[in-house]
């Protein structure tokens, strides 16, 4: 198990707990009572942790190594999933991830950003960087699933779009810009759920839909504290003060109406229990998927469109 730097307190009880279990084990002393009034410990001080996280220590619960990516959701939830290759112009940009899947018996095409569980994979994956490639691969599933009048579900987790030299050459910018404009029309239901990190461009790429969702603990914006730090104050000292100011989290995104609705974590963190979480998203997707069937591709179109030409309207006093 591995902890983040605020979880501290929470490590120290775990390890008191494992030198119990390892008496007990050993049988030299029956301690079960001391076992349990600690676990029961553990989880009173876990919830008071988690319903009091700052903006930064979001982003941290965001990033975790062992936070589930978009495959194991769609291996959880789906069954039969075809991941289809490359986007027919340049490549097959491994940081973004899409094919077919059953869910509940209703096929449906996924798409994701997929950063890789351990360092070697990361590497392989980018880190979640996409390349143009990899948003061209994404609007060419989105037009099949459109083709074949299957709803189509995004799963965002991302540092940004990749900044390399070599992904501006091959048209980084006008790749998001383009998948931005197609997503709008599209006649059948999009869903984006904003699963780890969302930031800049790199998010919206894939996410224009009629219904946006974000995880409880994960953020989304335009920047990441750490890079607006360092604009604003030439330093990454001020992460924590950048991230508040940013409004990030979803409970700020709600009230600014930038996002449909939540979905809860597990006490914890998405990490702490994976198959609670995919199930908890699941139950989200077949309800969301359910409304949007009501509408007509005329309706959804008209709906998402207001929707998102309504963010950052004010009025003048």
């Amino acid at each position: 198990m591995i902890f983040l730097e605020f979880e501290k307190p929470i490590q120290e009880l775990y390890e008191e707990l494992d030198k119990l279990k390892e008496i007990q084990e050993k049988g030299k002393a029956d301690v079960t009572k001391s076992i349990s009034e600690l676990e029961q410990r553990i989880e009173k001080e876990r919830k008071e942790l988690y319903a009091n996280l700052t903006g930064w220590q979001k982003v941290q619960v965001s990033r975790h190594m062992e936070r589930p990516y978009t495959l194991y959701y769609i291996e959880q939830m789906c069954s039969d999933f075809v991941e289809i290759h490359g986007d027919r112009c340049f490549g097959d940009d491994k940081a973004i991830v899409g094919g077919f899947a059953s869910l509940e018996g209703r096929t449906v095409m996924f798409i994701g950003h997929q950063k890789g569980i351990n360092t070697k994979m990361r590497q392989y994956r980018n880190f979640g960087m996409a390349n143009p490639e990899g948003y061209r691969k994404a609007l060419r599933l989105m037009k099949m699933a459109e083709k074949f009048g299957k709803p189509i579900v995004t799963f965002i987790d991302t540092p940004g779009a990749f900044p390399g030299i070599e992904a501006e050459e091959r048209g980084q910018a006008e790749a998001i810009a383009r998948n931005i404009k197609e997503m709008f029309m599209l006649k059948v239901p999009v869903i984006c759920v904003i699963v780890g990190e969302g930031a800049s461009g790199g998010a919206i790429g894939i996410g224009v839909g009629d219904r946006v969702f974000m995880l409880e603990n994960t953020w989304y914006s335009v920047i990441s504290p750490e890079s607006c730090s360092s604009i604003l104050w030439r330093s990454w000292d001020y992460k924590e003060v950048a991230a508040d100011a940013l409004k990030l989290t979803a409970e700020e995104m709600l009230k600014n109406k930038l996002i449909d609705g939540i979905i809860p974590e597990p006490v914890g963190g998405a990490h702490s229990q994976p198959e609670v979480m995919a199930q908890t998203l699941k139950q989200q997707l077949l309800t969301s998927l359910a409304e949007l069937d009501a509408m007509s591709a005329e309706k959804r179109i008209e709906t998402r469109i207001d929707k998102f030409c309504a963010m950052g309207e004010f009025h003048e006093a």
